[in-house]
């Protein structure tokens, strides 16, 4: 199969209007359709929100037995379903079934001749699926079930596309979910760059589609340790989001209410010394508190934001990429600790 693109996230929240005004308000994303029983929705309610190639829908159940509602009670809000975009999703549901993928939903198209949209599921992994999308027309509405009248489309705003997702599986986990990713999706290994032990990332081949994927160990008080206990599994950590200027997509987030964390004691003054020039002033990092790493092609700098979730678990991360292939880098070793909404102490590195 060819993976082209992150066609959509699917979040499940416990409400899905109050999940879209964060996400309106701190990170500047439109609304651009709803859906519910009278667009054809059964016992859920759903909010789509778009920016640039970022589209996200928001989905909340209206009964306590829908799988929404379980999922929620399991792990809070949450990345539950990743959209792909392919050719044809029911060829590349038939090939990731048949080379061991999980079936969850069979091929299923809707919409008028030239206008039709085809979703199926398989597991990716925990409780996360992934859905195979095509459709006739790239610019066509997201579905028939969600009414996108008089709320248009965004072409703007300061986030362009999805970087990456980072995935958290428990100790022992990481071979078979790496293999199973390999195997059933045909993504493949990169090793362009260091990584720490107990992760690793992949890849669709067209390079638009990446998972860093990192288990717990006993040993490990911060990422991904401490978010698989308080997640309640495997499951998102945070979803990466490019950005062509951070500066100034942290100077709006910051105005608007976003809260992002901020950088270990110290870790500007090494900064110099371990990357050498960058092409931005570090007092402009220091004051904004962005992170920066190197590779053999340029320079990455990122930020991420403090969750907001009552278990301290899913959060956003912001990444202008200047040359930089690394994936998922926190510019820490130690990473994220969601117990604590903070960088877990550590030696500055790539990781």
């Amino acid at each position: 199969m060819e993976i082209r693109s992150v066609d959509h996230i699917e979040v499940f929240v416990e409400n899905a209007n109050r999940s879209a005004r964060y996400l309106r308000d701190c990170f500047g994303f439109a609304l651009a359709g709803r859906g519910g029983p009278d667009t054809g929705l059964r016992d859920c309610e759903s909010v789509l929100l778009r920016q640039r190639d970022i589209t996200i829908l928001l989905t909340s159940a209206t009964t306590a037995d829908h799988r929404v509602a379980e999922f929620v009670r399991s792990h809070g809000d949450g990345v539950a379903v990743i959209g792909i975009g392919v050719d044809d999703a029911r060829s590349a549901f038939a090939e990731a079934v048949e080379r061991g993928a999980v079936p969850v939903a069979p091929p299923e198209t809707s919409g008028p001749e030239g206008g039709r949209v085809t979703f199926a599921s398989v597991i990716g992994f925990g409780d996360v699926e992934h859905r195979f999308v095509s459709r006739d027309r790239p610019e066509m509405p997201f579905a028939p079930v969600i009414d996108e009248t008089g709320c248009g489309r965004s072409g703007g705003g300061l986030l362009r596309a999805v970087d990456h997702f980072a995935v958290c599986v428990p100790a022992g986990a990481l071979e078979e979910t790496v293999r199973r990713y390999k195997t059933a999706f045909g993504l493949v290994e990169t090793f362009d760059r260091p990584t720490l032990a107990g992760s690793r990332v992949v890849q669709s081949t067209s390079g638009k589609v990446i998972f860093t994927i990192a288990e717990s160990a006993t040993r490990d008080a911060g990422r991904p340790g401490a978010f698989v206990e308080s997640h309640g599994g495997a499951g998102i950590q945070h979803v990466a989001f490019l950005t062509e200027d951070i500066a100034a997509a942290v100077r709006t987030g910051i105005a608007r209410g976003t809260r992002f964390l901020p950088a270990p004691p110290g870790y500007y003054d090494a900064l110099a010394a371990r990357l050498g020039p960058i092409g931005v002033p570090v007092d402009d990092l220091r004051g904004l508190g962005i992170l920066a790493d190197r590779d053999g092609s340029g320079v990455m700098l990122q930020v991420s934001s403090r969750s907001v979730h009552p278990r301290g678990t899913l959060f956003f991360e912001l990444i202008d990429r200047r040359g930089a292939r690394v994936f998922g880098g926190t510019g820490l070793r130690g990473g994220y600790d969601p117990a604590r909404c903070q960088w877990a102490a550590g030696r500055p590195g790539l990781s």
